[in-house]
C-alpha cells in the first residue's frame, strides 16, 4: 500500500512538474493587467486603447478601432463596407449587431447573368455593380447610441487626426498596393491616391476621408446616409455604372440579433447568427467533434485532422443549402444545431477512408468568399468584451475609390449566389437560399466569437479569411482548450481547411508533418498546399488565471495587441 501511495505521489509530482514546465516555456503574446485591443494595425489598436484609458468602455473603443482601421488599413478596414459584432457585457448579458451590406433596391436575381443565363465574368467583383449598400457607419453609430459611454467627439477626434496626419506604409502594405494597382487603373476613371509608387516607411495622408469623418462628427449617421455624402456617393456610383441611389442609403438600417450560443465541454461559445454562417457552422462542427478525444489524438495529427475535416465537410454542405438572410428565408436552426441531427451527420464517418463530398447531401453547391476581411477583439477594464469582423469583401473591395470622399467601396454583391450552383470568385458555390433580392443581406462566413468557461469570460477571437474564417476560429479555440496553448501559440499554429467543395484539405505550405500528409493521402484525402499560403489572420484575447489578458496578434499580417 505504501509502495502504491509513493508511486502515486511521484506520478502526481511528475505530471505537475511537466505542466509547470509547459506553462513556463509557453510563448506568450502581449500581457496586460486591465484592458486590451488587438487589430490589424498598431495605429488602430492604440487609438482603441487610448479611448479605454480615457474611461471609455469596449463599445466606445469598438467605434474608434473600426473607424481607425478605415484610415490605417484600407485593404479591408472601411466605411464603405460592413460587418458583424458579438458582445458580452461584464454582467454576462450577450448580444450582437448585424451591419452587413444590403442589395440595392434595383437589384435582381439575374443581374450578373448574360442573355444565355451565364455568369458575366468580373461583373460582381470589379466596379460599381459589385457594390452593396454599406453598413459600417450605421453599425458604429448604433453601437455608440445603445452601449457607448463617451461623447462621440472624444471617440472620433483622434481618428480624424490620424487621417490628416497620415499612416506609415508597412512592407506588407507596400506589396499589397503594388499588386492591386493594375486593378485600380482598370476600375477607376481617374488616378487615385493608391496609384502612386508607395514604398515602405512612406506616409499616406487621407484628407478627403478626414473631411468625411468630420461630417459624421457633426451629423452622426445621417452625415453618411443622407445629405451631401449620400448625394455625392450615389452620383459617383451611378456615373461609374452602378445602381445604388440616395434612397438605398436613406433606407439602410442595422439589425440587432440574438447570437448563436452553444456548449462544448465546459465552454460556452457565443458567435454570430445568420446572415453570417459563422456561428451555425462553428456550432455544428464543434458538436460533431465533441465525442472524439482530440486532446489524446494530439495537435494536427492524422486522427485530429481527419475528424475535424469530416465535420467541416458536413457543416459546409449544410451552409450552402440552408443559410442566407433570415429576414428573407426560413432557416431550420433548431434542427441544424440539435444533438440528434449532428450525430446523424457524422454517422457515416469512417476512420479508414475519406468521405467523398459528392456522397454528402446537398452536393452541387460550393462556397467562395473573399479572404480580405479584418477582425479586432477588445476587452475593457470593466469586464466587457467585443469581437468584431468587418470587410469590403475582396482586397480593396470593388477597387472603386471615391476620391472626393476618400474611401473604397465594397464588392459584397459577389457574396450572393449570382447563379445557384456556380462558384463565385473565391470558389464558393451558393444555393437558392442566398440568391439576390432587393434589400437582402448576403451570406457571410464572418465568425466574431466570445468564449466563456465555467460562466466566466475566457476569450474574444476572430479572423479574416473568407470561407476559412470559421475553421480558423475553430482551430484557435481548440488550440487553447484541447492542446493547452497560450493565445499567441494558438494564433501562430499552422492551420488547415476543408469547405466541402472543392473536395480538398487546404494546408498552409511547409508547416505540416510530411508523414501525416502522406497518410491522409493514403486514406483518400486530396491535399492542397498551393492555394492558401495564409489561412486567416487571427486576433484574439485570452483571460488568464490571474485575470490578466494575453493578446494573440497574428504574425501573418501587421496585427498588433495594445493594452494597459
Amino acid at each position: 500500500m505504501k509502495k502504491f501511495l509513493a508511486c502515486t505521489i511521484i506520478a502526481f509530482l511528475l505530471v505537475n512538474c511537466k505542466k509547470a514546465v509547459k506553462e513556463d516555456t509557453q510563448q506568450r503574446g502581449v500581457i496586460t493587467k486591465s484592458a486590451m485591443v488587438v487589430s490589424a494595425r498598431e495605429e488602430a489598436s492604440k487609438i482603441g486603447t487610448d479611448i479605454l484609458k480615457k474611461g471609455g468602455n469596449a463599445f466606445d473603443a469598438m467605434v474608434a478601432t473600426e473607424l481607425a482601421l478605415a484610415v490605417s488599413f484600407p485593404f479591408a478596414g472601411n466605411i464603405g463596407g460592413g460587418g458583424f459584432m458579438v458582445y458580452r457585457k461584464a454582467n454576462g448579458e450577450l448580444g450582437s449587431i448585424d451591419y452587413r451590406e444590403k442589395a440595392p433596391l434595383s437589384a435582381s436575381k439575374d443581374m450578373f447573368l448574360d442573355e444565355s443565363g451565364n455568369v458575366i465574368p468580373n461583373k460582381s467583383t470589379l466596379g460599381a455593380m459589385a457594390i452593396g449598400v454599406p453598413g459600417t457607419v450605421a453599425g458604429v453609430f448604433a453601437v455608440h447610441e445603445k452601449l457607448g459611454s463617451l461623447p462621440i467627439e472624444t471617440i472620433l477626434e483622434p481618428v480624424i487626426a490620424l487621417a490628416y496626419k497620415g499612416v506609415v506604409v508597412t512592407k506588407k502594405q507596400e506589396e499589397r498596393i503594388q499588386y492591386y494597382q493594375s486593378y485600380f487603373n482598370k476600375v477607376n476613371k481617374d488616378s487615385i491616391v493608391f496609384n502612386k509608387p508607395w514604398k515602405e516607411n512612406d506616409t499616406i495622408k487621407y484628407p478627403a476621408l478626414a473631411r468625411t469623418l468630420e461630417r459624421l462628427l457633426t451629423h452622426g449617421k445621417d452625415g453618411f446616409y443622407k445629405g451631401e455624402v449620400a448625394r455625392v456617393l450615389a452620383k459617383f456610383i451611378q456615373e461609374n455604372g452602378g445602381i445604388i441611389t440616395e434612397e438605398d442609403f436613406a433606407k439602410y438600417e442595422v439589425k440587432w440579433r440574438n447570437p448563436i450560443v452553444f456548449e462544448y465541454d465546459d465552454l460556452k461559445i457565443i458567435s454570430m447568427a445568420p446572415p453570417s454562417s459563422g456561428g451555425v457552422c462553428l456550432a455544428q462542427i464543434m458538436k460533431m467533434i465533441e465525442p472524439f478525444d482530440l486532446h489524446e489524438f494530439g495537435h494536427n495529427t492524422l486522427k485530429t485532422i481527419q475528424v475535424i475535416t469530416e465535420a467541416e465537410r458536413r457543416a459546409y454542405a449544410d451552409r450552402s443549402y440552408y443559410l442566407g438572410d433570415p429576414d428573407f428565408i426560413k432557416i431550420p436552426l433548431d434542427t441544424l444545431l440539435s444533438h440528434t441531427y449532428v450525430t446523424k451527420r457524422m454517422r457515416d464517418f469512417e476512420e479508414n477512408k475519406a468521405t467523398r463530398s459528392s456522397d454528402v447531401s446537398h452536393g452541387n453547391i460550393q462556397i467562395i468568399e473573399s479572404d480580405e476581411t479584418t477582425h479586432y477583439s477588445i476587452i475593457d477594464q470593466f469586464g466587457n468584451a467585443i469581437s468584431a469582423t468587418t470587410t469590403l469583401n475582396g482586397a480593396y473591395g470593388s477597387k472603386l475609390y471615391c476620391s472626393e470622399l476618400g474611401f473604397f467601396l465594397n464588392n459584397e454583391m459577389d457574396d450572393f449566389s449570382s447563379k445557384p450552383g456556380v462558384p463565385n470568385m473565391f470558389g464558393v458555390t451558393g444555393g437558392e437560399a442566398n440568391s439576390i433580392a432587393p434589400e437582402k443581406r448576403m451570406l457571410s462566413s464572418m465568425t466574431p466569437t466570445i468564449v466563456e468557461k465555467n460562466g466566466k469570460l475566457l476569450m474574444s477571437v476572430g479572423t479574416p479569411g473568407g470561407s476559412t474564417i470559421i475553421t480558423s476560429v475553430l482551430q484557435t479555440i481548440l488550440n487553447v482548450h484541447e492542446f493547452n496553448m497560450s493565445m499567441q501559440e494558438a494564433v501562430n499554429a499552422p492551420r488547415f481547411h476543408h469547405q466541402w467543395l472543392p473536395d480538398e484539405i487546404r494546408m498552409e505550405p511547409n508547416l505540416f508533418n510530411a508523414t501525416t500528409i502522406k497518410n491522409l493521402q493514403n486514406l483518400g484525402y486530396s491535399i492542397n498546399e498551393k492555394d492558401s499560403p495564409v489561412i486567416g489572420k487571427v486576433d484574439g484575447i485570452l483571460v488568464l488565471k490571474d485575470k490578466s489578458l494575453e493578446g494573440g496578434a497574428d504574425y501573418r499580417g501587421d496585427d498588433t495587441a495594445v493594452g494597459f
